[in-house]
């Protein structure tokens, strides 16, 4: 046996002991009851936001204890109006719960640039540590041409319109400080939650600075945030993201947020201004018809006993076994993304589709499905064996997958959570890297966002250093630790030049 096979059989035997046989991840009854707030970024974020609103699930904020939190943020209002809606239809009660929407305007070009030229002063004020670069100057081209309301947004440009709001005290600041408000107010444990498109210009855009914002600033990192970002396309289709390539970059950052090691190669640097933010981790849910449904499901349903579990599962298979104490945080590693396939009861044998997102050869350690339905509706025994056999004949995994049946009310749900995956187990991030190579440099600034302020293009090669990643678009010493084969996901020597 090679030691390859050896570290499986030792990793199965792990796993299976945790998930199996104790069962660590079951919440106890010391645990909770849990509030849930949703930070909803551009469309996605808000509709999903507006799901909740129109059809919580059953229960949700009956216990006195608990509330219910949400800020809605896009350019542009169209996709605002339906949450403002929802919210004043929706019931719920007005002493736990709070709903609110922010639109930020295109601004001319003029001021745009006014504020970018200001941004030195800005980050000066937020991380007083930051080096005053001399050759300072917008990240944007003088020639830009500023989007039309309504139309979509490039990452760069949104990056701008936000932080102009947020640092020149716009409405968003304000609405950051009463959503934190409306968290910290809680009297159960909050589970806070930032959903977005990786494929939504705007979403993917502002999410590397709000969740920053969010996470570190107005929180001071003391609650559990947690990301979930839509992928684009459905049932493994792909077309969009090899159409455009913006997909790799959003990926590569938050690759580079969430692999702690990546992120100590941004901070060794930058400094831990840029730590990252998602506490808790990160979901990737492919876009399907019901995907609004299912995030609403999986994290509100009982309040949060479920993504609360799920969570926890994830924070023992990350520890190393040394560090099994379960009030350790335990560190994220490359394998930080976990998707959530959810399915319909009724769908549920479709549900083998939903693993065409994998690349080929992906085998997951483990893979638990969580059956939220009434029994009335499902066979406890013949359901969950029906549903493991569908799940093992879609994807190999090093433990048998788990199934676990909840009698619920209200619409019925199969969640799958397919945890510890690399970005390389995503069919898209191939395709979206081939699709980045045939781009024009301009093209390739306009879709980065997370470092531009710095100067630095993550996806593009070190002016400064051979084989580190980070390209200067000063043309000064700009860079980050870490080296471009992790940030493209190759081999040395494999790329080929567009």
């Amino acid at each position: 046996m090679d030691n390859r096979n050896v570290l499986d059989e030792d990793r199965k035997d792990r796993v299976e002991e945790l998930v199996k046989e104790q069962e660590v991840h079951r919440t106890g009854d010391q645990e909770g009851p849990f509030s849930i707030h949703i930070l909803g970024l551009g469309k996605t974020g808000a509709s999903v936001i507006e799901q909740l609103l129109q059809s919580p699930p059953k229960g949700f904020l009956e216990d006195s204890r608990t509330r219910f939190t949400a800020l809605a943020v896009d350019i542009g209002d169209q996709d605002l109006e339906p949450v403002r809606k929802a919210a004043t239809a929706s019931g719920l009660p007005e002493e736990r719960s709070q709903v609110r929407t922010v639109a930020m305007d295109i601004p001319s070009r003029d001021d745009f640039f006014a504020s970018l030229r200001r941004y030195r002063e800005y980050l000066k004020i937020e991380y007083p540590r930051y080096y005053w670069n001399p050759n300072y100057e917008p990240w944007l081209p003088e020639d830009l041409e500023m989007p039309e309301a309504g139309g979509p947004v490039p990452r760069a440009v949104s990056k701008g319109i936000y932080n102009r709001e947020y640092y020149e005290d716009g409405p968003i600041a304000e609405e950051l400080d009463a959503f934190a408000k409306g968290i910290n107010a809680s009297k159960t444990v909050p589970l806070v939650f930032v959903v977005f498109s990786l494929a939504d210009g705007t979403g993917s855009g502002i999410v590397v600075d709000i969740a920053r914002h969010l996470s570190s600033v107005k929180l001071g990192r003391r609650h559990i945030v947690v990301g979930v970002g839509v992928l684009p396309g459905s049932e493994g289709n792909t077309a969009e993201t090899q159409e455009d390539g913006v997909l790799f970059p959003v990926i590569n950052e938050l690759d580079c947020m969430l692999d702690e090691e990546k992120n100590q190669g941004v901070q060794a640097v930058w400094g831990d201004l840029y730590k990252n933010p998602f506490t808790g981790g990160f979901f990737v849910a492919p876009q399907t018809e019901s995907v609004d449904e299912g995030i609403v499901s999986f994290i509100a349903q009982e309040n949060g006993l479920h993504i609360y579990e799920t969570l926890k599962l994830l924070n023992y298979l990350n520890s190393p076994s040394e560090r099994m104490h379960p009030a350790t945080r335990a560190p994220i590693s490359d394998r930080w993304v976990n998707m959530l396939l959810s399915r319909k009861i009724d769908d549920a044998q479709n549900l083998p589709a939903s693993f065409g997102f994998a690349a080929d050869g992906v085998r997951p350690e483990y893979i638990e499905a969580r059956v939220l339905a009434p029994s009335t509706a499902f066979d406890p025994e013949a359901g969950v064996k029906e549903i493991g056999d569908r799940i093992s004949s879609a994807v190999p995994t090093l433990v048998e997958p788990g199934v676990i049946h909840f009698d619920t009310e209200g619409d019925s749900f199969v969640h799958v959570s397919v945890p510890r995956l690399t970005k390389l187990d995503l069919a898209a991030f191939s395709a979206s890297r081939d699709a980045y190579d045939r781009m024009s440099w301009d093209e390739k600034l306009l879709a980065h966002s997370w470092l531009l302020d710095l100067g630095t293009m993550l996806c593009e090669p070190s002016t400064r250093f051979e084989g580190m990643a980070g390209e200067c678009i000063w043309g000064c010493a700009c860079w980050v630790v870490v080296p471009l084969t992790a940030v493209r996901g190759e081999e040395a020597g494999q790329r080929v030049a567009p």
